[in-house]
């Protein structure tokens, strides 16, 4: 197996994981409307397309950057594992709370523990380096636009899931965690 091949069954395993694990959670008790959801659902979408390349003509149309050799594939292949192990840790450490819309679950609360004391959306921060690790891959422009368009929607999302989750929550002990832990990316400041 090349780290091609690898890559592509690790976010095909990560995929089918996380949607059969879809179920395990408390029910939802309050959603922002679901027109709010649609500019993150979009950017992700076309993020996706782009960093995976699942458009007509795509191979011949994209000029390769670089050759990705064994060593840097299986490094971008650890890198983008380590990214999605990130992602799953997140899920466990949120339990039963997790969801993948914006939402108050039942018994809902600030979790600031596990992979949540480094950043307030591990998730997306998981799931943006595996993008980033896989465009390395890639070698291409289009890829790269792919991984940084998805960056983007994950902090919309992020924004609107904070927005929803103060008023929910409270303001004062959302803000306290906000002030102490950074959004996406740990050691880049609140």
């Amino acid at each position: 197996m090349n780290p091609g091949s690898a890559l592509s069954a690790a976010w095909i395993v990560w995929l089918v994981s996380w949607l059969a694990a879809a179920g395990w959670s408390n029910p939802t008790v309050s959603r922002p409307g679901r027109h709010r959801e649609i500019p993150y659902r979009v950017t992700v979408m076309i993020g996706t397309v782009l960093l995976f390349g699942w458009f007509p003509a795509y191979r011949s149309s994209q000029q390769l950057l670089w050759q990705t050799g064994n060593t840097l594939g299986w490094l971008m292949f650890a890198t983008a594992v380590a990214g999605l192990l990130f992602t799953w840790w997140a899920r466990i450490t949120l339990g039963k709370l997790w969801s993948g819309d914006v939402t108050r679950k039942e018994s809902h609360e600030v979790v600031d523990r596990g992979p949540y004391a480094l950043v307030r959306h591990p998730i997306y921060t998981g799931i943006i380096l595996a993008s980033f690790a896989t465009a390395v891959m890639a070698g291409t422009l289009t890829a790269f636009a792919g991984a940084a368009i998805m960056t983007f929607s994950w902090y919309i999302k992020a924004r609107l899931e904070e927005s929803f989750l103060r008023d929910q929550l409270g303001r004062e002990n959302y803000d306290t965690y906000a002030r102490r832990v950074p959004m996406l990316f740990p050691f880049l400041g609140k």
